[in-house]
């Protein structure tokens, strides 16, 4: 499968601000990165929480953001009002597929159980070779080392391949996370499917 250019990178990131002013802040710093690198945004389209953070720093600083929202949520009035383009969709696997085709790289910041969800569909896509867009993690405030511990127990318990123990790329400064995932794919290729030690 061959490699895209990264001109657009999702955002995946907790609908709440969290408790820890540095969130927020780090939210900010990546959205300035992307705009001033002419990186579009692609994210879940909301206005709230980390998500509205990124996104504001993006139109702020002259950069594209494209959200992609649900119809469920219009009651709740979460839809950015200032977006370069808001696709509304049925169901939140749709707006999970439409955000990964809109992506030429994916990243997460904190966030909780969405924030989550998406990024490990997103790994296990890459781990059954449906992409081979970079991964990363913005570890702010060392937010990510509990997962990274899980990660390792994973390969540790030989659920997961050693090669792909460290599936995304990590660091808690933005800019340097993105010229990492602008390097290329973070994930190996491997297939679970063949015998222990073959690899393709």
């Amino acid at each position: 499968m061959a490699e895209t250019p990264v001109r657009s990178v999702c955002v995946f990131c907790g609908s709440r601000t969290g408790t820890r002013a540095e969130y927020r802040e780090a939210a900010s710093k990546l959205g300035a990165a992307l705009a001033k690198r002419g990186l579009t945004l692609v994210y879940g389209g909301a206005s709230v929480g980390l998500m509205g953070a990124v996104a504001d720093a993006v139109i702020a600083n002259g950069g594209k953001a494209v959200g992609v929202l649900p119809h469920f949520m219009d009651a709740k009035e979460l839809a950015h009002p200032r977006l370069t383009e808001l696709h509304r969709v049925d169901s939140m696997h749709s707006r999970k597929a439409l955000m990964a085709e809109r992506a030429d790289a994916f990243l997460a910041l904190p966030g909780g159980f969405g924030t989550l969800d998406e990024l490990f569909e997103i790994i296990t896509w890459a781990q059954l070779g449906l992409h081979r867009k970079p991964m990363g993690l913005l570890d702010v405030d060392g937010f990510f080392q509990p997962l990274l511990a899980l990660v390792n127990r994973m390969v540790e318990a030989g659920f997961v391949p050693e090669a792909q123990g460290m599936p995304f790329a990590v660091n808690p400064s933005p800019d340097a996370l993105l010229d990492r995932l602008l390097a290329g794919p973070t994930m190996p290729l491997t297939s679970k499917w063949l015998k222990d030690g073959q690899q393709t």
